[in-house]
């Protein structure tokens, strides 16, 4: 039933095309950014998530948690059809998939999942909560806790990214990950959509922002981060 739901609603060019469900915000970029480094082919159904697209019953058979990004693989494990959501998850579950932009030593691969998980644990929810204040809630809270809370703790973790990359070229050392692919469209998203980077200061860290463009400048992921975009 399920199936025959999200079908209907989101109907696959082949049968055999991974689906990715996105939006360009920083989470959505990250599958596309993947699926286009990586060279899979895939068909997108832009999730207009200020329209509510992600509350459809279709669109929750697939993430019950109503975000994006979400993806169906239709031959995933075995072969068989996987249904992802989370946009960590789906990042590590391509990168095994394909072999690609992720360490094959184990020590290296164990380091860069963490690096992962301080995207999803930290950069993200604090980026996240940072932009809502600054940006969005500065009529309906004027209180200055929240964002200076919030301030804080950007710049904390933007000092984090700092030392880490004071001497490597990308968050492993000289190859691109999905750790990488995860971090930067948050860093690159302070001074852009939330057009906070005077406020923030963001160009005091000088390697992280220089290690964003590095990544930026990768034509297929250049790619990635317009998935997605309205015509």
């Amino acid at each position: 039933m399920s199936q025959a739901l999200i079908e209907k609603q989101f109907p696959p060019s082949t049968a055999d095309k991974i689906q990715l469900y996105t939006l360009p915000t920083p989470n959505g970029v990250k599958a596309s950014i993947a699926l286009e480094e990586m060279g899979l082919d895939y068909d997108t159904y832009r999730i207009n998530i200020m329209e509510g697209d992600q509350f459809t019953e279709a669109f929750k058979a697939i993430n019950p948690n109503s975000k994006i990004p979400a993806m169906i693989d239709p031959d995933g494990y075995g072969g068989c059809r996987v249904t992802m959501m989370e946009s960590g998850a789906i990042l590590l579950y391509l990168a095994e998939k394909t072999g690609q932009f992720i360490p094959s030593d184990p020590v290296e691969k164990n380091e860069c999942i963490q690096w992962l998980f301080f995207q999803i644990g930290s950069i993200g929810p604090m980026f996240g909560q940072f932009g809502h204040f600054y940006r969005f809630a500065k009529e309906t809270c004027k209180d200055p806790y929240p964002t200076e809370r919030y301030k804080n703790e950007t710049r904390r973790l933007l000092a984090v990214l700092e030392e880490r990359l004071k001497d490597r070229d990308f968050i492993m050392g000289t190859d691109y990950t999905i750790a990488d692919m995860a971090i930067f469209p948050w860093v690159r998203v302070l001074s852009g959509f939330y057009e906070a980077g005077e406020f923030l200061n963001v160009a005091e860290f000088e390697k992280t922002i220089a290690w964003a463009a590095r990544c930026e400048s990768r034509p297929a992921t250049a790619r990635g981060l317009t998935v997605g975009s309205a015509d």
